[in-house]
């Protein structure tokens, strides 16, 4: 009898840290470092705003730092806010096999608990790795499931994942783990319909929050159902409609690839929707390649396979969070714009007259086909009409991927542009130079002190003080 969760509980516990390689945690280091920076940059969000206020007046226990703040938190509280900020600009990388964005939720989860426990960084990147390789196990076993019925699977995925990583960091055996995915299971959420308001960063900070709690309280011995991922009722029959043996060929391939080397994770070049990045980057290339101006363009025609555009929810985006996900906005501020920066996605920004205008010239059409596809899997066409004729190109590799990456260049600026709006630019140098040694990081508790910025630790220093006395 097929019993995948007590498997893979196991696979999760007793895979050691030495048979890691190298090239394997320095993966994980560029996605903590990209998640940080993102981070960063979203604590001025309205939805991180609000989050901080929450923290402060429900902090707990003092055990772990909110990023870009002088507050600190309940190991918990400060996951769900840091996995909240790391989502908030869309700006945060994604996995294929999970259509959604893993390191939003796990980056968080594994910071609170290392800063909390003392663990060093090659503890916290080995955790990364592991639980990046059950959500995209996962993944492949749910298919399109998930995906197909609506479900965000960055928190139905994602909070069996960052349970992973909490226990693995926490010392759990693979029983209590097994306990913690059925408690887990009873707190999965996260519905597509939400994207596009603060609700869908909010499914990041609530997978986090939930991870955490359902490791804690199975290590403390709370009862749960230890086989939830298996066979009929269990999550994957329940949620996504699919069969357990998808769960046993997937784990089957466990480490053979692993999700981090193959599919990979995917790194954003611009602050937007996934699904917008190959009409984005394949419009880039027509006006380069034809030497086009704004003024010819007469129509930009974009194809999707089915399913690839389905977070694109806003036909006539009126803020820049719904400008994130609209393929008109994208196109036309791509036009007028050329570098989607992080200011382009502002509600001023959406409201422009010319931006209206240009996004009347877009539109968008479906490729037909059998499948249902994710918006970094298949391919997209992408059409420009113009006086001189028709240009067109299919576009079957995603901007940030291993087939079309970033270079080590681009990497550092986004951090350092990122991380320096919270931090400054001296800061925002230190904290790099920090993470960009994560490996050999004895005390992960450095790292995370370099998150906040300078003027909030005097504050936090003089209150204390003043606490003291």
């Amino acid at each position: 009898m097929s019993m995948p969760t007590a498997r893979l509980a196991q696979l999760v516990i007793d895979t050691p840290t030495s048979a890691l390689p190298d090239a394997l945690l320095d993966a994980a280091r560029d996605a903590v470092m990209d998640t940080l920076s993102v981070g960063l940059a979203g604590v001025a969000e309205p939805v991180s705003e609000l989050v901080a206020q929450w923290t402060d007046e429900n902090a707990g226990r003092p055990a772990a730092t909110v990023w870009g703040r002088g507050n600190r938190a309940s190991v918990a509280e400060a996951a769900f806010a840091n996995a909240i900020a790391a989502h908030a600009l869309d700006f945060d990388d994604t996995l294929p096999t999970i259509r959604g964005h893993p390191s939003a939720v796990l980056v968080p989860t594994a910071l609170a608990v290392a800063e909390d426990t003392g663990s060093s960084g090659k503890a916290v990147l080995a955790a990364y790795v592991i639980g990046l390789e059950v959500a995209g196990k996962l993944g492949r076993a749910a298919n399109e499931g998930l995906f197909r019925h609506g479900w965000h699977t960055t928190p139905t995925l994602g909070i069996f994942a960052a349970t992973a990583v909490a226990a693995r960091l926490w010392g759990l055996n693979a029983d209590a783990l097994q306990r913690a995915w059925g408690l887990a299971a009873s707190q999965v959420g996260g519905l597509m319909r939400n994207f596009g308001t603060m609700t869908k960063p909010f499914h990041a900070g609530h997978a986090a929050r939930c991870g955490l709690f359902s490791a804690w309280m199975a290590k403390r011995g709370f009862t749960a159902d230890a086989a939830i991922l298996d066979g009929g009722k269990g999550v994957f029959a329940t949620y996504g409609k699919t069969e357990t043996a998808a769960l046993d060929a997937a784990l089957a391939q466990w480490g053979a690839p692993w999700e981090i080397n193959s599919p990979g994770v995917y790194v954003k070049e611009w602050p937007c929707c996934y699904c917008n990045h190959r009409p984005i980057g394949g419009l880039l290339q027509l006006i380069k390649q034809h030497d086009l101006d704004i003024d010819d363009i007469k129509m930009v025609s974009v194809g999707f396979l089915p399913g690839s555009d389905d977070a694109l929810l806003s036909d006539n985006p009126q803020t820049g969070l719904e400008g994130k996900f609209s393929i008109q906005y994208s196109m036309a501020a791509t036009l007028l714009d050329r570098q989607l920066t992080l200011n382009v996605f502002t509600d001023e920004m959406v409201q422009r007259p010319r931006i209206r205008e240009l996004m009347q010239r877009v539109k968008r059409y479906r490729i037909e086909d059998s499948k249902i596809y994710s918006g970094v899997v298949g391919y997209t066409d992408v059409t420009v009409e113009t006086p001189r004729g028709s240009f067109n190109i299919r576009v079957d590799k995603t901007p940030g991927s291993p087939d079309w990456p970033l270079s080590a260049e681009s990497r550092a600026l986004k951090f350092l542009d990122c991380s320096g709006r919270a931090l400054g630019d001296a800061g925002a140098r230190r904290l790099f130079d920090l993470a960009r040694d994560l490996r050999a990081l004895p005390d992960v508790r450095k790292l995370m002190r370099a998150t906040v910025p300078d003027h909030a630790v005097a504050t936090r220093e003089r209150d204390a003080r003043s606490v003291a006395a």
